[in-house]
């Protein structure tokens, strides 16, 4: 009897590593993103040749503003360069419908191949998301690498009660997509340090904390540098059919805020519920002997209490500062025509250089008073590491702005946009059962493709223009996508930090593989895919912003 379960258990463990083995060949043959990205540039120049030999065009109605005259606004901040606005706003009576007719313009013409040729700096130097990425690294980078990221999680895990130690877990998961190393390489080891000492399966604090992190990367309460790079993909991506229309980077910051709550519970839920449970009792005899090494790497050190105090005040002086320039009237992060501090403000504009700044700060106060940092010279080695790390991410985003300037000059944007719309609405599909549709197709996609950037900047140019034209907001495709892009983080085998987690199982675990945590991770994604999706619906439904002036659909 004993020998049959055996067989079944053997059965079944290699028809998983089977489809485990099946998804990672599957995954090891699509090539590195920037080639993609080289071959898209490739096929999009081709398409338009092709397309303008065709006469490919599409007539349709649009509406414009009346004429008038342009002055210069205030430069914008770290979101939106600066920027040329009218100064007073048309009112909607006044906006003229005329019709429109736009053809493909092929880049293989005379025109084009001296566009191609004549761009490419020009395409890289507009593309905002290097700008911005550059500028939020350096604080969260100087954090980082003084130890304040780390201090901060082994603090707020040490100092949660024990009855809430897996929602603590989870939540500093998801708070951690700021800065992603320290979530993986910290909160993880000591999710299973934590559940150890207290008594219950180290396996399941692996668990909890790799869910947290991982599978709910793309929200949290807090704006991280991702935001900004999602945020200015779609705004390359709004201007290919709305030249001059952005949105914020705090687009879908409500949405983040109610997400992290929801997925927050759900991953506690299914950690205590049901993965503790499967896991059962933990045997110390399977546990590998170098665990205890782990153990040790875990504790906190003494001064590290000083370098948080430090901190602490470093983070108030800052917030202090932003309110002096905030909150008076007439102050200057104030709108200086309507003395708005929310909406279209230099605040709002400006939110990316201020995170930069708390961290900074906060960074070099920590590092002060840890004595992990204590020479400008370590600051500044800080940052040109920071910087030497994103060498790979500057130069795929080199190549993602000649394909977004590509595919905009070829019109190819606009036209695909119309002539869906147009099939969709005769065929009088729901927006919201497309938007169900996209957020199914990443997370199939993810699971070959991890990455929240690369399958945007695939995805923004085509959904963003075809939504618009259906009357959705692009902060509601955006949405849509972050619920997408989490959930399979978990169990695809092309996860970077997967063999890191498959080590850490194998402490505890010695017999671990692949299989073992891809299993054990399965349960939360499916269980996330479908809630998420239907929070996703329901928000949708309800109509709520997904931010600050940021309604579901085009106003």
């Amino acid at each position: 009897m004993s020998d049959s379960v055996a067989e079944v258990d053997v059965e079944k463990k290699g028809g998983m590593q089977r489809l485990l083995d099946g998804i990672e060949r599957v995954g090891n043959k699509v090539p590195h993103p920037a080639i993609i990205f080289l071959a898209l540039c490739g096929l999009v120049i081709v398409m338009s040749a092709i397309f303008a030999a065709l006469d490919v065009h599409v007539t349709y109605e649009s509406a414009s503003p009346p004429a008038t005259g342009v002055e210069s606004d205030y430069l914008g901040g770290s979101v939106v360069p600066g920027i040329q606005s009218p100064p007073d706003v048309a009112s909607p009576d006044d906006y003229k419908i005329h019709t429109e007719t736009t053809a493909v313009e092929s880049l293989l013409s005379a025109d084009g191949i001296r566009f191609l040729f004549t761009s490419a700096i020009q395409n890289f130097n507009d593309f905002g998301v290097v700008a911005v990425i550059l500028v939020a690294m350096i604080g969260v980078g100087v954090a980082e690498e003084a130890g304040l990221i780390g201090a901060l999680i082994r603090k707020l895990v040490g100092v949660a009660p024990k009855g809430a130690i897996t929602f603590i877990i989870v939540l500093v998961g998801m708070l951690s997509s700021i800065a992603s190393d320290a979530g993986y390489l910290v909160l993880i080891p000591l999710g299973a340090v934590v559940f150890r000492s207290l008594g219950r399966n180290p396996l399941a604090g692996i668990a909890a904390a790799f869910a947290g992190v991982s599978a709910g990367f793309a929200v949290s309460f807090l704006i991280a540098p991702f935001d900004a790079i999602l945020t200015e993909i779609t705004n390359e991506s709004i201007a290919l059919v709305q030249p001059g229309t952005t949105i914020q980077v705090t687009a879908n910051l409500y949405w983040g805020i109610g997400s992290t709550i929801l997925i927050t519970a759900v991953i506690t839920f299914l950690t205590e519920r049901i993965v503790e449970r499967g896991l059962g009792p933990w045997d110390p005899a399977e546990a590998d002997p170098d665990a205890e090494a782990i153990e040790a790497a875990t504790e906190i050190p003494a001064d590290e209490a000083r370098g948080l105090r430090f901190a602490l005040w470093g983070f108030v002086g800052v917030m202090v500062f932003i309110g002096l320039l905030s909150v008076p009237p007439h102050a200057p992060l104030r709108n200086p025509d309507t003395g708005a501090l929310f909406g279209d403000s230099p605040l709002m504009q400006s939110l990316i250089f201020i995170i930069m700044l708390i961290f900074l700060v906060a960074g070099l106060a920590f590092g002060r008073g840890a004595n992990t940092m204590k020479t400008s010279t370590e600051a500044i080695a800080a940052i040109t590491k920071t910087f030497a790390g994103l060498g790979g991410l500057i130069f795929l985003l080199l190549i993602i702005a000649q394909f977004i300037a590509y595919f905009n000059y070829s019109n190819m944007a606009t036209i695909a946009a119309v002539k869906l719309a147009d099939f969709l609405e005769q065929r009088n599909i729901g927006a919201l059962w497309l938007l169900v549709g996209l957020i199914l197709v990443v997370t199939l996609l993810n699971i070959i493709i991890p990455g929240v950037m690369p399958k945007w900047a695939i995805f923004a140019p085509i959904f963003i223009p075809l939504f618009i034209r259906l009357g959705v907001a692009p902060q509601t495709v955006l949405a849509a996508y972050r619920v997408g892009d989490g959930p399979t983080n978990v169990i695809t085998p092309l996860m970077v930090y997967l063999p890191f987690i498959v080590l850490l199982v194998q402490r505890y675990k010695k017999s671990a593989g692949v299989g073992t945590v891809v299993s054990m991770m399965l349960p939360y994604t499916v269980v996330l895919v479908v809630t998420w999706t239907a929070f996703y619906m329901l928000w949708y439904s309800l109509g709520i912003p997904w931010g600050p002036g940021a309604p579901v659909h085009v106003g």
